[in-house]
């Protein structure tokens, strides 16, 4: 088993070749100050992006700038397989994580991003997928390498490997995301969302996105409450 030392995992590499060979794009290419994940036959920008998308919005402003269209491809992990190696790269243990996303799961990563989500020349491709995430035991309590862990931990995350695409659902305009919300009242709160797709799914934070969006708009309130209606 060959771990991973390079910022780039297995899942990004393979999701990067997956969508230049159906845009026959290239890959890697250094254009207007940036290098993109694929620039593709039509000269249209396609950036993989696993997290953080926020990070890519002046990347993705700049881009839109210069007259290029721009797709980002975001994974929501719905299986997370975890596999530990030794430091001789033998396999300890496989367990399948209790940690599932969903289509809900995008609205966190969209509040750095808003303002350009409607942008004629912008698109948004959520892919479901199964991944393997490689993990190699470590013989003290480390930091991680993005030094966010709280605690230290005997393991270090080496790679992300893609097991399998689901399916793929694209986001361009308004109708697109109104689709994500259940059947509601003319006027509704969060709590009528709640009701429909679960407090664990953060109601408030869909709303806060639409609203900033201009998709939804607050219309009263009724104490604390927030009552929205739809554009």
């Amino acid at each position: 088993m060959q771990f991973s030392t390079l910022n780039e995992s297995s899942l990004h590499k393979s999701l990067k070749n997956i969508y230049a060979a159906i845009y026959s794009g290239q890959t890697e290419i250094e254009k207007d100050n940036h290098v993109y994940d694929i620039i593709t036959k039509k000269q249209n920008v396609i950036e993989i992006q696993t997290k953080n998308l926020s990070k890519l919005l002046p990347k993705i402003l700049d881009t839109i700038k210069k007259g290029h269209n721009i797709k980002i491809v975001h994974p929501i992990i719905v299986e997370n397989t975890i596999e530990i190696y030794d430091s001789d790269d033998n396999l300890i243990s496989r367990r399948k994580s209790p940690k599932k996303q969903n289509i809900y799961s995008i609205f966190n990563e969209l509040t750095g991003i808003y303002d350009v989500l409607l942008n004629k020349h912008f698109s948004l491709e959520i892919i479901f997928i199964k991944m393997t995430e490689v993990r190699m035991r470590t013989i003290e309590n480390i930091q991680s390498q993005n030094k966010r862990r709280r605690f230290k931990k005997n393991w270090i995350k080496t790679d992300k490997r893609l097991e399998q695409i689901i399916e793929t659902k694209r986001f361009s305009n308004k109708e697109d995301y109104l689709k994500l919300l259940p059947d509601l009242p003319e006027k509704f709160c969060s709590k009528d969302l709640e009701e429909r797709i679960g407090k664990k799914n953060n109601p408030n934070l869909i709303l806060w996105v639409l609203s900033h969006m201009n998709i939804i708009k607050h219309v009263e309130s009724q104490g604390r409450k927030k009552i929205y209606k739809i554009i």
